[in-house]
Formats: C-alpha cells, structure tokens, sequence
C-alpha cells in the first residue's frame, strides 16, 4: 500500500572550492554577529535579569549586514537560532565562536526562506552567484531556509529545505531491534546490520597519519569514517522504514559504556545516530517509532516468557551468544531474541510470551 504526501526534504551539495575565501569572509563575518548577541545576552542577564528574545536583539543588529556583507535576514536567522540554543542548553552565556585558531569553528552560514534562489543555472544568495555541483537537479525545486556549511577539511556545502511530493510506502512489519556491538542492530526477523568496524579499519592509517601530524590527511580520515558510517545506517534505517509500520529500539546507551573498555566500539557503532534517524524517518512517513525498556529482554524467553532461575549461568555476558530455555526447551540466538521482547515489550505482550511461529 502507498500513499503520496508533502514532505520537507534537505538537499546537500557541494560548492565549487573557488567560492572558499568569500565564504570563509562570510563565515567570520557570522561568528562577529553571534558572538555579540552572546554578549548581549549574558550582560542583558546579568545587569537587568531580562532574557532578551530574537525580536529583542534585531534592533541591535539591525543595518550590520552591509559593512558585514551578510543578508539582512542572515542576521535575524543568527539571533533565531542563538536563542533556540540558550533555551535548548539553559544557559545565560553559550561558548563563543572563534574565527581562527586549533579550535576554529566550523564555518556556518544561515539562510532565511526566499533569500537564496537558482538562477543562470548557479545558487544566488546576497548578490553573489555560487557554483555547485548540482546532483539533484535544483532548478525544479522553490528554496526553503538553509545554509552554507564548512566540513572538517574546508570544503563547503550548501543545504537547503525544499517540499516535495512522496510515494510513501505504507509497510506493515512489526520490527523490534536490539543493539550490539558483535552486530550494530539485530532486527526481531533476523535481518541484521552488521559492525562496520568503520573506524576500527582506519584506526592504523589514522594512527600514521597523527604521528606524522599531517593534519590534513587526519581530517579527511575521519570524514571518511564518519561518512562510511552514516552511509550504512541511512540504507538500513530507509529499508526498514519502508517495509515497517511499528519500529521498537531498545532504549541502551551509549553514554554508559563510554568508560568502559568498550568505548571505541560502541562510539563507532553509532547507536545514537541510528535510533535519531529511525525517528525522523518513521515521522515523516507516519509509522510508529519508540524506545522501550530493554531489561532482561536478553535473559527471557521469548516463547514461553519465562525468565526461569536456572538460566544458563553467565547468559547476562556478551560471551554467550545461543542459549536453550530450560522451561520450553527452544534454542535462541541471544540478539534475535532480544529483538523479540523488545517488539513484545513495545506491543504489551511480553508477560505471555511470543509464538515461535511468528518469527519476530
């Protein structure tokens, strides 16, 4: 079954490298403005006890765009999204954004709705034209908010929102995912997403590259570590999506294992990322999308229920990947199994057990 529906997507492309100097003057240009409605802010705080709003700061603002050689509306989106940030992290004064140094940061530049278009075939915005590698075919779509953005090895990209029509697919599988680290995500019919080890296998040449202090070649390992990982979790959340109307994760974390000797692997799984986007990819299409709680889904039994006391002894390790019910006598695989009572917990079902015959 399908059904068509508006939906917000956010385009990504490249700029041509020849548009760095202006952008990076740009991108300073925005790290002057946020720092002074920083200041503002902390010192409204501080001598008047006001938080002052977005609305607040405009007037204080209001005419900087012409000697910054920003829009006027990239000033007010600056001011926007520096207050959704200080309400977000509850704080009277955020970090600062610094323009140079070890820790520069990375360049950012906000655009509001009708301010950038596609025109002679190139992005225009603030009376500049900007090539880009057009992979999307731009020319069809009306421009939303977006920005300009800098990636750890300097290039920049342009992300813009646009509407399009979508044939969603309307699946009807109820999954249950269990995460690990043997395999990042294992589903409750036995699709697996596999570790991708994705910064495990660049860790040497990564290792060569830091003792070298080659700082370039460092930053474009790690993107590429990060880009590998969020290439495999996009497929494997998109295709469960597609064919899936309730989606149930475990709720564990990886904050919790960080310190642990597991720390590398569980930050390279990518937990977090995965189970962010399950959650707007199962918005947009309509589908059911919750975190439950995992507890002792590994030790139960997921035909008869049982959680019997002579489980096999070391079953709550990671050492033990099959272990047999001493009640119903059926063999699981540890991982499936979670993903079971993770499903029967989302639906409300655990306490009576699932059927065999269900497979999931």
């Amino acid at each position: 079954m399908y059904s068509m529906m508006k939906h917000t997507k956010t385009l990504k492309v490249r700029v041509r490298d020849k548009h760095a100097p202006l952008l990076n003057s740009m991108a300073r240009s925005v790290n002057f403005v946020w720092n002074f409605v920083n200041e503002l802010s902390q010192r409204s705080i501080k001598e008047r006890g006001v938080f002052l709003s977005a609305y607040d700061m405009h007037p204080y603002t209001k005419g900087a765009g012409k000697e910054l050689g920003l829009h006027s509306q990239t000033l007010q989106c600056i001011a926007g999204e520096y207050v959704t940030r200080r309400k977000q992290f509850k704080k009277a004064r955020l970090s600062w954004r610094k323009s140079g140094g070890v820790r520069r940061s990375l360049g950012w530049i906000p655009i509001n709705t009708g301010t950038a278009k596609w025109k002679n075939g190139q992005v225009y915005h603030n009376g500049h034209y900007f090539k880009v590698w057009d992979s999307y075919g731009l020319s069809q779509y009306t421009f939303r908010s977006g920005s300009f953005n800098e990636d750890a090895r300097g290039r920049w990209y342009f992300n813009v929102a646009v509407e399009v029509d979508v044939v969603m697919p309307k699946g009807q599988d109820c999954i249950g995912i269990d995460l690990g680290l043997k395999d990042t995500a294992t589903c409750s019919d036995g699709t697996k997403l596999g570790a991708g080890r994705f910064y495990r296998g660049l860790e040497e040449k990564l290792a060569i590259a830091q003792r070298a202090k080659n700082k370039t070649q460092v930053k474009t390992i790690h993107a590429k570590i990060a880009n590998r990982r969020k290439d495999a979790l996009h497929k494997f959340s998109r295709e469960l999506v597609n064919r899936c109307g309730e989606i149930y994760v475990g709720n564990v974390s990886s904050l919790k294992l960080v310190k642990t000797k597991m720390a590398k692997s569980v930050l390279d799984a990518g937990w977090g990322q995965l189970k962010t986007m399950l959650k707007y990819k199962s918005d947009h299409a309509g589908i059911v999308f919750k975190e439950v709680n995992e507890a002792y889904t590994t030790q139960t039994c997921s035909c008869c229920g049982a959680l019997p006391d002579s489980r096999p002894k070391g079953i709550a390790g990671l050492g033990m990947r099959e272990w047999t019910c001493s009640e119903c006598g059926v063999t699981h695989d540890r991982d499936v199994n979670a993903a079971k009572n993770i499903l029967a917990v989302g639906q409300g079902r655990l306490v009576v057990g699932i059927t065999a015959s269900l497979g999931r």
